[in-house]
């Protein structure tokens, strides 16, 4: 009788596999880090390569200009990782340093060395670098300039909560390179979608800072068991393809993603029964002092 075989590299899913649901990468966060980004390496390579038969003088200038044109270059790239932070949050503050508008700058003086270096004279410099500077900023645009969603809200909770909340983000990027080392897809779905409804969890404690205590536990011990037990089912996973490794850990994700998913639940009706206290003691209130509110419209 024929016997049908299945084991990790299988095109079918095992039986004891989870199915990972119709989009387990909702909410994921894409790399921010583009094709436009990377190619800002290519300029400041080109400056070395064409100052290498300038003299010492063209050879020092070439370097200058091609380092800061570098250094605007990786700014850049924290900047877009920074904005990328900002937008993927509704409850935010402004990036302390506007790091895009600092690589323009960067840019634009590169640039404007470079061409001082080809021909030397301000005016010319100075055209080239402005004409660099607001190139970069009509490509990439500039840092967030305003807080969002903070009105209402105490900065020093907000800061308490914007610091728990970024090291729950580090537990979850170590548990995405600890589940890539594993080679399958299966199972970085299935990290991918806890880590959907984690940042669910993050969003509700930023919205409400007095959130943060009753979630802490699950921001900070949780998440890093989370990730230790990722690094683990990495390593052994990685070595010996255990099969039933492999099923514990998609076990550990169903466990962690419905308690994540129960606690944020709680803790957004938690926040609807606090609205209506709030509501009945403002409308006793106004009884009391012979207002009445007619809400039958």
């Amino acid at each position: 009788m024929a016997q049908k075989f299945g084991g990790r590299y299988s095109p079918e899913a095992s039986s004891d596999a989870t199915v990972p649901p119709k989009n387990p990468y909702k909410n994921a966060r894409p790399d921010p880090i583009g094709a436009g980004s990377n190619l800002m390496f290519v300029p400041p390579a080109a400056m070395v390569l064409f100052s290498l038969l300038d003299g010492a003088t063209g050879l020092a200038l070439g370097l200058v200009a091609a380092g800061l044109w570098t250094a605007g270059a990786w700014m850049l790239r924290e900047g877009l990782r920074a904005e990328s932070a900002f937008n993927a949050r509704r409850v935010a503050k402004r990036p302390a340093l506007p790091r895009k508008l600092a690589a323009s700058v960067l840019v634009g003086l590169g640039g404007a060395i470079a061409a001082w270096k080809a021909e030397p004279g301000v005016l010319i410099a100075a055209i080239y670098g402005s004409a660099a500077m607001g190139l970069h900023l009509a490509a990439f645009g500039l840092d967030p300039m305003q807080d969002k969603g903070v009105e209402g809200i105490d900065e020093f909770q907000q800061s308490r909560v914007a610091r728990v909340v970024d090291d729950a983000e580090e537990y979850l990027i170590g548990m995405s390179d600890a589940a890539l080392r594993a080679q399958d897809r299966q199972v970085e779905a299935r990290v991918e979608q806890f880590q959907s409804v984690a940042r669910e969890l993050f969003r509700t404690v930023e919205e409400d800072p007095r959130d943060l205590t009753a979630a802490r536990k699950y921001l900070t011990v949780y998440l890093q068991g989370a990730r230790d037990a990722t690094i683990k089912f990495a390593d052994i996973y990685g070595r010996s393809g255990d099969s039933q490794a492999r099923a514990d850990y998609l076990s550990l994700l169903d466990d962690l993603e419905q308690n994540f998913a129960a606690r944020n639940r709680k803790m957004l009706l938690e926040d609807r029964s606090d609205l209506t206290i709030e509501i009945d003691v403002l409308r006793d209130r106004l009884q009391r002092e012979g207002l009445h509110l007619d809400l039958t419209d």
